[in-house]
């Protein structure tokens, strides 16, 4: 087998050993500091409604790109783990507004900080590295992620 061959399969076996290792922590709970374990979409709910206090469910809904009845399925797991509260939207009493509770604004707090940590992980493995091939990745990285889309929209 030819050497550039060789060094391609090498590429995109390394590529898809890390999206193998990634989909793996997503599969896992974590505790994100609290006696509750969390799944990814249920930290990423909490995520949501932290950052974005005045939307409601189907705000919250578009904007993880899930449905109403996802919200309020995920918001009711949350309630019942001592992460989120609901109450009536005092201008809209129609409306549900939803907030963390304290056990939830520790959650979101070593979530972030997770991201930090990850953030700090990549940032020390770019040490060194020049503009063109910071740009070269991020070009690269972007490009990876137009062809999967449309990979994944071929393959349905």
């Amino acid at each position: 087998m030819k050497k550039s061959t060789l060094c391609r399969k090498k590429v995109s076996y390394g590529l898809l050993s890390i999206i193998v290792r990634l989909q793996d922590l997503e599969r896992k709970t974590h505790t994100y500091g609290t006696d509750q374990p969390l799944f990814i979409a249920e930290i990423h709910m909490i995520k949501a409604i932290r950052e974005h206090p005045e939307a409601h469910l189907t705000a919250l809904a578009d904007r993880l790109g899930v449905t109403k009845g996802a919200v309020s399925q995920l918001v009711k797991k949350l309630e019942e783990k001592g992460m989120v509260v609901k109450d009536r939207d005092p201008a809209n009493r129609a409306r549900v507004v939803l907030s963390l509770t304290a056990k939830g604004e520790r959650a979101y707090s070593v979530h972030e900080r997770a991201h930090r940590d990850f953030d700090d992980l990549v940032e020390g493995l770019l040490q060194g590295a020049t503009e063109e091939e910071r740009a070269f990745l991020q070009d690269f990285i972007s490009r990876l992620t137009l062809a999967l889309d449309r990979f994944s929209t071929e393959k349905e």
